[in-house]
């Protein structure tokens, strides 16, 4: 277990894990590092870097208020520093595609690339609601049993997954208590996410065109909710050179071992070598 520490004294986990080409992972709103156990045994000559967001997974939990992005993305420049690493690519599952999006805009200079795991600068108001009905409540699961038949159930757009992949996930996401399954991350990033008004969400497409000259690639759930095929549609035409795959039977978002997430993420990879 590796952690440092962010400006503000908050302890973060990360873990550094092979050699060549620095990729660091950044999951979505509500996970953690564990996200890319799928993906990581499949990507070789690469240093894998992941880290826990502070508030989630194996991180402290902090103030609130410092549950954005802005801060999400300087802590994560800030385990490069820790590192000695000049740039790294970011593999960023929606938050994180976010995340990386920012960070073009404002330290481009720090990465090599992004790969936007179904995220882009239009996000989906169904995908919003169906966030905003789960963000920091307590499932009403029992044990671990139960979460892995209603995960099935409840993850619309997913098609032949197998129990064993609910089952991880179940494990991935929740802790038991004596009374049932909790969610493993700070409750308080409900607030701290639905504080933010509306109406002072900024335009991100200015960000996504930050990102011109960086090898570039979109996975896009072929069911997903929060990133629409019109919206993918729209970076591929802003970004032609852009690789990016539609993967079919999955919602929001790819686990990132299918056969077209893995041949996009691989060729990304190789336009960074």
């Amino acid at each position: 277990m590796s952690k440092f520490t962010a400006a503000d004294g908050i302890s973060l986990h990360y873990t550094d894990e092979g050699e060549g080409l620095p990729v660091l992972c950044l999951a979505g709103l509500t996970r953690n590092s564990s996200d890319f156990d799928y993906v990581a045994p499949h990507l070789t000559g690469v240093r894998l870097i992941r880290m826990d967001y502070r508030g989630r997974g194996q991180s402290d939990w902090a103030d609130p208020s410092t549950y954005t992005l802005p801060q999400e993305g300087m802590d994560a420049i800030a385990l490069l520093d820790h590192l000695g690493l000049e740039k790294a690519a970011i593999l960023g599952t929606s938050r994180g595609g976010l995340i990386a999006m920012g960070l073009a805009a404002t330290v481009k200079d720090r990465l090599l690339g992004a790969c936007l795991n179904d995220i882009g600068p239009d996000i989906a108001e169904a995908g919003i609601e169906a966030i905003k009905g789960y963000l920091g409540r307590r499932p009403s699961f029992k044990n671990y049993d139960e979460a892995t038949v209603q995960r099935a159930k409840l993850m619309a757009g997913f098609t032949d997954v197998p129990e064993e992949r609910w089952r991880a996930e179940a494990h991935k996401h929740y802790v038991q208590k004596p009374d049932g399954l909790d969610i493993n991350y700070d409750p308080k990033l409900r607030e701290a996410v639905l504080s933010v008004p509306q109406n002072l969400t900024p335009d991100l497409w200015p960000f996504f065109d930050a990102m011109n000259g960086l090898p570039l690639a979109l996975l896009r759930g072929g069911n997903s909710d929060l990133l629409s095929r019109e919206t993918a549609m729209a970076m591929e035409k802003r970004r032609p050179d852009m690789l990016s795959v539609e993967v079919q039977g999955r919602g929001h978002v790819p686990f990132l071992d299918e056969p077209e997430s893995l041949l996009t993420i691989k060729a990304w990879i190789e336009e960074m070598r």
